[in-house]
This record gives C-alpha cells, structure tokens and sequence, in this order.
C-alpha cells in the first residue's frame, strides 16, 4: 500500500468495518451516514473556528467598504490598510477553506474504500488491521465478502452510479440532487451578507467607463456566482460517482448545516452573557446613584408642590 492508504485510507477503512460490523445484518448505507456524522464531530472545534471567522467577516463588512472608498485610487494602500484590520479584529482569511481542504483527502478516501469493496472484495483482509481480523462479523465478511450489504436501508445500492449504462437509479439521483441544494443552503449560510446587488456586468461596464473596480463588490458578485455554481458542478459530479460518496456529501452537509446553526446560537448566548459581564460594579453603582438621586428629585418636588397648595390654602 501506497502512503496515503496507509495514513488516511486504511483507517477510515477499518472505522467503516467497526461501525459496519455493530449494526444488525449490516448496512453500508447507515455505516456511511453514522461514519460522517463521526467525521463531522471531529470537526467540530474547526468548524468553530471556521464560523466565527465568517462572522468576523460579516461584521467588519461596513468598515472594508470604507476602505475601498478611500483607497479606490491607491490598490497598493488599499491592501495594507485591510490587511491591517483583518490583524485588528484577529482574522485570517485562509482559515475559513480549512475545513474544506480536511473534508477532501476524506471524500477521495471513501471513493477508494467504495472501490475496494466493490471491485476488491478479495483484498479485504490487506487493509483491515490484525486486531480487526479477530472480530466474528469481521473475520465472517473476510471470508465470504459476497455477503457484503452494498444498500442503503434495502432501497438502493450504493456502489452504483445514479446515471450508468444499465440505466437511470432514481434514489440515487434524488441523493445527488439532495447533496446539491444542502450545499447552497450551507454556503449561503456561511456566505457574508450584502446589501450591494451589483452585477458583474454593472461593475465590467463601470470599468469600461473609467471608474476603477471595487473589490469588496467584485468579491461579493464572485460569491454569489459560486454560490450557485457549485451546487450544479457538485450535482453532476456526484450523479457520476458511487451513491456512497453522495450520501456522505448530503449527510455531511446537513450535518454541517445543523452544526453551523447550533454554534451561531451558543455564539449569540454567549455574547449577551459577555455583555452583561462587562458591566462593572461602579458602572452599576453609578446607575443605583442616579437612580436614588431622581427619586429623591421627585419626591422634593411633590413636597413643594403640596406646600405651595397648603399656602393657597391658608390666604383663602
């Protein structure tokens, strides 16, 4: 076996097997499904990581924009002076594909484990490690690999493609089709929000003019298009690979989704407990103070007030 079988392929191997072997009768669909949310766990401190760099972004959006009004003449000034809020406000634009670049070994990764349980069933045993071999359904798959339940709950075989030569897999192309529209409800909701609605066209033909380009406009029109690329690229990608690798990706991205919302949840708790946190004691005496100093105000003038009538009162 080659490096990367050994450090990425064979493990994800063998935790396919371990979750594969525990589920009663076996199903390689819901080892699959069980496999990524365990993936997606594993993440979870990045994914965190990854989601309040994107709120960063969102929140620093008005203060960019002024800097690229400022600096629509100078690129050179215009570059330090973001590279220097994003270093204010502990940004590190890179960090946010961090994710993405972890999740891809893991997805060609599957890819290979589909085909060796597909087309190399007779190599099982190469790739499953020896503490593995021990184990009854382990060693009982090993030795007649033809049992392997290939389906996903009995409906669909997941070593299949969606569209192949013997025909067109209906479940297998409603996964695809799930995978895709999860992936642009998860980038919109990572995608920073804008009200500027530009147009690539507007902004080509304002340069056309004379009028230099914004780039925070420029990369927001580029975000919006790729929003709604990539689900079609990863629709017609996935309908042409194994059903195994769209049921990750569609499991994954639900699961991403469902994360992504908790974390932003806690993060706003969060954030209102810090509020209150930061109210000092003297800031809070200062209130009581001027609070007991109004009462008393109200009350001295009720007291003249009730005097002035008892002297109006007393003439009559």
């Amino acid at each position: 076996m080659n490096m990367f079988d050994v450090v990425i392929v064979q493990p994800i191997f063998n935790l396919l097997m371990a979750i594969y072997a525990l589920i009663p009768g076996g199903d390689f669909g819901v080892s699959v499904v069980l496999f990524t949310i365990i993936v997606r766990f594993l993440l979870w401190p990045l994914v965190k990581k990854q989601l309040h760099q994107a709120k960063a972004m969102r929140k620093i959006q008005p203060e960019l924009a002024k800097l690229n009004k400022k600096y629509k003449n100078n690129p050179q000034m215009r570059a330090m002076a973001m590279m220097d809020v994003y270093k204010k406000h502990n940004i590190k634009p890179m960090s946010s594909i961090l994710v993405l670049l972890i999740q891809l070994p893991v997805l060609i990764a599957i890819y290979r484990v589909v085909q060796i349980f597909v087309l190399q069933r007779s190599e099982l045993a190469k790739y499953t490690y020896d503490v593995m071999e021990q184990w009854g359904p382990v060693k009982h798959l090993i030795a007649n690999p033809d049992h392997f339940n290939q389906n996903f709950l009995g409906l669909m075989d997941l070593t299949k493609q969606a569209l192949s030569s013997s025909g067109v897999s209906i479940g297998l192309l409603i996964l695809a089709l799930v995978a895709a529209v999860l992936q642009y409800l998860l980038s919109k909701q990572m995608s920073p929000s804008s009200d500027n609605k530009k147009r690539l066209r507007d902004v080509l033909m304002e340069a056309g003019e004379g009028k230099n380009a914004d780039q925070t406009e420029v990369n927001a029109i580029v975000t919006r298009k790729m929003m709604k690329v990539m689900p079609v690229f990863m629709f017609l990608i996935m309908i042409s690979l194994p059903g195994a690798l769209a049921l990750y990706m569609a499991t994954s991205n639900i699961a991403a989704y469902i994360q992504n919302a908790i974390i932003l949840k806690q993060d706003g708790t969060e954030m209102q407990q810090i509020a209150g946190e930061k109210r000092s004691p003297k800031s809070t005496s200062k209130s009581a103070a001027s609070a007991k100093k109004s009462k008393a105000a109200s009350q001295r003038a009720a007291t003249a007030t009730e005097a002035n009538i008892t002297r109006i009162k007393a003439k009559d």
